[in-house]
Parts: structure tokens; C-alpha cells; sequence
């Protein structure tokens, strides 16, 4: 479905009056859309993420020193609004034996939950925390425009009506896949998040996100993709390079317990 969608895009952007998909383009579709019998018995989950301690410092299993290097797998499957995620702390010496053809499940539930292969180019942002989870009297400095104005030309006037956004688009927490970082709040307001095991609180592990950035967040782009502009970015919304696309456009965040990685781990929807 996905490369018959990229043929037809493809065929579109270089010439606008060109049809769009082909018969046999919408015959697939219409037999993947068909849909095929609820599987019965194990699923094999699908690889998620794989990432090096090597490439990402900041990135420690908890309680352990020896392991560096993290893989996140998941059901493709809602659980019961999402797919239910599985971490594996390992270290990357001990892995020999690789497979060719890692087994595959015989569905998926949507075809956003299934990945499309990429790589990363892993960088370190500053970022702040949500606009929620500041006190009043903050959230009513980042709503004076006259503070905002202080920083010069450098501040974008269109935000003067609403110079909270600013905050939110360009300050506050960096939108995308992240490691760490501050937690997206949006859906929900802040909550504490407890281990399930200990009670200790949790830390943010790993945000797995439906798109890097947007229209009010382009700013988040990394410099040479603001140099070079894409044309044309995969994925709706655009740069949505994974092909993911969790809860109809949100995120999916990881947290562990800081105080071993044998503790649960729990996730949101955010």
C-alpha cells in the first residue's frame, strides 16, 4: 500500500495532471483493505527502535553498567488502545547470532503501526518544560508580549496575539522521537508517574512519535534540513519519516524506574 501510495504521489508531483493510482494499484489496496482472519496464537512483535549507548550518552539502562545498547519492540496490536511495547537492555558484544529473516506477525492491526525502516542522526537539544507544568505566575510572565518583545527582531511578532505559543512551539518540549527529556503533556495535565514495582518515580525513557515536526514547530528541524528543505516529505503530516501514526497523530513515551531496569516499565499516550 505504501509504495503503490508513493508511485502515485511520485507520478502526481512530476506532473500534475497525471491520474492517480492505477487499477491495479487500487485492486491491491482494495484486496489489503479486505482484510484477512484475526490471528490465532503467538504474534511475533516488530522492531521499534535499536538504539547505541555509543550514539546516545544520556542513554543508561538503570542499575546496570554493562549494557549499551537498547531495543524496543511492540505488538502490532492495540493493548487496548495502543501496541503494548517490550524493552530489551543488552550489550552489543554478546550479539552474534543474528538473524536473516527475524520472524515476521502474519498482520498488523493498522498500518501505522508498522515502522518503515530509517536511521537515526541522533543530536542534543535544550529543551523546557510543558507550559502545564510551570507555576501561574510563570504562565502569566510567558503570556506578556512586552517581555517577549525584549529579545529584539529574533522574536517572531505573529505570536503577539498569543505569545504563549511561542514558548510552546519553539521552547518547550522539543517535538519528535526523543531520548529523556521533558515529558508532553496535552491530552492529559501532568501526572506523577510511579513505578508499578517500587513506587519510585519514573523517568522519561524514549518518546516514539508520530512526526518530527510541523508546521508550528519547524523551527525543531534540524539546521541542514532548514537549509535544504525537502521538496517533498514522506508521510502525513510531513516529516513523518517512520510511517507511524499512533492514537490518529499523538505519541507514545516510555518511562522506566531509575532504580533497575527488572522494574516494569509503563508508557503514555500523549
Amino acid at each position: 500500500m505504501r509504495r503503490n501510495r508513493a508511485a502515485a504521489a511520485s507520478r502526481q508531483h512530476r506532473d500534475l495532471q497525471a491520474s492517480g493510482a492505477t487499477p491495479e494499484e487500487l485492486a491491491t489496496e482494495e484486496r489489503i483493505n479486505a482484510g484477512r482472519p484475526w490471528p490465532e496464537g503467538p504474534v511475533a512483535m516488530l522492531p521499534v527502535a535499536q538504539l547505541y549507548v555509543r550514539d546516545i550518552p544520556l542513554l543508561r539502562p538503570p542499575g546496570q553498567t554493562g549494557a549499551d545498547l537498547l531495543q524496543v519492540l511492540w505488538c502490532p496490536f492495540d493493548h487496548p488502545a495502543h501496541p503494548r511495547t517490550a524493552l530489551y537492555w543488552r550489550s552489543a558484544a554478546t550479539v552474534t547470532d543474528v538473524l536473516d529473516a527475524p520472524p515476521e506477525p502474519p498482520a498488523v492491526q493498522f498500518p501505522g503501526y508498522l515502522p518503515e525502516p530509517c536511521l537515526f542522526a541522533p543530536e542534543q537539544v535544550t529543551e523546557y518544560p510543558s507550559l502545564l507544568e510551570l507555576s501561574k505566575e510563570l504562565q502569566q510572565q510567558l503570556g506578556d508580549w512586552s517581555r517577549w518583545q525584549a529579545a529584539g527582531s529574533a522574536v517572531d511578532s505573529s505570536y503577539a496575539p498569543a505569545p504563549e505559543e511561542l514558548y510552546l512551539d519553539q521552547l518547550s518540549v522539543a517535538p519528535g522521537w526523543k531520548v529523556g527529556g521533558w515529558t508532553r503533556w496535552g491530552l492529559t495535565d501532568p501526572m506523577p508517574r510511579l513505578c508499578p514495582e517500587c513506587g519510585t518515580g519514573m523517568d522519561p525513557l524514549l518518546t516514539i512519535a508520530s512526526t518530527e515536526w510541523n508546521d508550528g514547530t519547524d523551527s525543531w528541524a534540524p539546521e541542514e534540513d532548514q537549509a535544504n528543505p525537502t521538496p517533498l516529505l514522506p508521510g502525513t503530516p510531513p516529516a513523518n519519516f517512520t510511517m507511524l501514526d499512533l492514537a490518529r497523530g499523538y505519541d507514545l513515551q516510555l518511562y522506566v524506574c531509575p532504580k533497575s531496569s527488572d522494574h516494569p516499565h509503563t508508557d503514555l499516550i500523549q
